[in-house]
């Protein structure tokens, strides 16, 4: 874990606690009312009656078996795995019959966990566990008949919350923290529109509320983000709400956070080059015109369609290298430069919806680092977008709104409630912001 965050996470319940205590108490009452009952009975210790549960794990007794884990490696075969632990041959050729309409071993992969159970640590292979991810396990049982069953494991879902200041992005913030890629992507998918988040400056401030979703005591995947607060020059907020007539993101007064439009075309990057009319162009050496607005981000890296529309241009040119070019309405027109190749399918007249991969961060044509150039057409005119303001859309009906209201309140009343980023100060005493990695804090 990085240095400076210290995450609290409380997960036990007032059940589990209720449960100790009933445990003891029950325990003690036994003790007392033995020796009432008879002088003559020999004490017995809280040790001897609160016998110790057995553990279990994918429905094995650790007592009763012998579990073995391993990593599949490339180019082992599972056969040789089995023959090595015991199966004869017959067997694993039934096997490989049976599991064809329920998770076929032909499908296990390498570097996926493979655990072999047995009766004892020298036996040979009862069963076999494979875990295709973190949700669930196959079981292939060797006892008697084969046969094999895919099971969902149990899981745990808690609310947790985070907050951090930016020093160079929401990006380097969160991941500063060892946040999943998944919240930070759900950060920006709750305020991309109204938080053009490759513009963060220095001393931006965020808050969120999500959940977490754990198997015995481990973090496996994150959750739904249930509320979203972030504080540049305004206070944004984005608020989970679902209904039976609505379900996404709202603000705080019930309009639904997401637009026509989205800020920006790449998630987790950021602006190297603004929109500008005396630009000194990096490679031609002399003042040229820029019409668009460079958005940095590693190669590869998707790049999205900001709003639904239709592919009007799909090609190549010397100096804007791979790109497309969207047609959103009558007015409206949205171009991405020098991709490292265009999304599978993109041609013209394919339609697209907002945020759609339509190709890939690249350098293809004028370019000198890996970017995306976005360029925004209005009436046959490029313009800045970033100085653009979309309406937001209307508040949901009046009937739905009290639910919300409700809703809103329990939500705002934990992102209020969760400690502001902590601030240091220089040796002269003056107020300065923690770098990303000390002002992100979690409980």
């Amino acid at each position: 874990m990085s240095e400076g965050v210290t995450p609290t996470k409380e997960k036990m319940s007032v059940s589990s606690i209720l449960d100790g205590f009933i445990a003891v108490s029950v325990a003690a009452m036994l003790i007392f009312g033995m020796s009432m009952c008879n002088q003559q009975a020999i004490p017995v210790s809280i040790a001897e009656v609160i016998k110790e549960e057995p553990v279990f794990k994918f429905g094995f007794n650790l007592d009763q078996f012998h579990l073995e884990e391993l990593t599949l490696q490339p180019n082992q075969f599972l056969g040789d795995i089995l023959t090595t632990n015991g199966i004869d041959y017959s067997q694993i050729a039934e096997l490989e019959q049976k599991s064809k309409n329920v998770y076929s071993v032909r499908k296990l992969k390498a570097g996926k966990r493979l655990t072999i159970v047995k009766n004892e640590e020298c036996g040979s292979a009862k069963c076999l566990v494979y875990e295709p991810d973190p949700f669930s396990y196959v079981l292939y049982d060797l006892r008697d008949s084969v046969s094999v069953e895919e099971i969902e494991k149990e899981y745990t879902v808690c609310q947790e919350t985070l907050s951090g200041v930016i020093e160079t992005t929401l990006w380097d913030a969160m991941s500063a923290g060892a946040s999943p890629y998944a919240l930070i992507s759900n950060m920006e998918d709750a305020l991309g529109w109204s938080v053009d988040f490759p513009r963060a400056q220095k001393g931006d401030e965020f808050k969120m509320l999500y959940e977490m979703k754990y198997i015995d005591g481990e973090p496996v995947a994150v959750g739904d983000l249930l509320g979203a607060y972030y504080k540049n020059d305004k206070e944004h907020y984005a608020l989970h709400f679902e209904n039976d007539n609505y379900t996404g993101f709202y603000d705080l007064e019930g309009r639904a956070t997401k637009r026509a439009f989205l800020k920006s075309p790449v998630k987790s990057s950021r602006i190297s080059s603004r929109y500008n009319l005396r630009r000194m162009h990096p490679v031609l050496k002399y003042r040229r015109p820029h019409y668009g607005t460079d958005y940095a981000a590693a190669k590869n890296t998707p790049i999205r369609a900001v709003a639904d529309g239709v592919v009007e241009v799909a090609s190549y040119s010397k100096n804007n290298g791979n790109y497309v070019k969207l047609r959103h309405d009558s007015k409206i027109q949205t171009q991405y430069l020098h991709m490292t190749k265009r999304a599978s399918g993109m041609k013209r007249g394919v339609r697209v919806k907002q945020g759609e991969t339509i190709g890939f961060v690249g350098k293809t044509g004028l370019a000198t680092g890996y970017h995306v150039c976005f360029r925004f057409w209005k009436n046959g005119k490029q313009v800045d977008h970033t100085r653009m303001n979309f309406p937001p859309p209307k508040p949901m009906d009046q009937e739905d709104l009290p639910q919300f209201f409700e809703q809103k309140k329990m939500i705002l009343d934990i992102i209020k409630s969760i400690p502001d980023p902590v601030k240091k100060t220089d040796l002269a005493g003056n107020q300065i912001l923690n770098s990303a990695i000390g002002s992100l804090s979690t409980k």
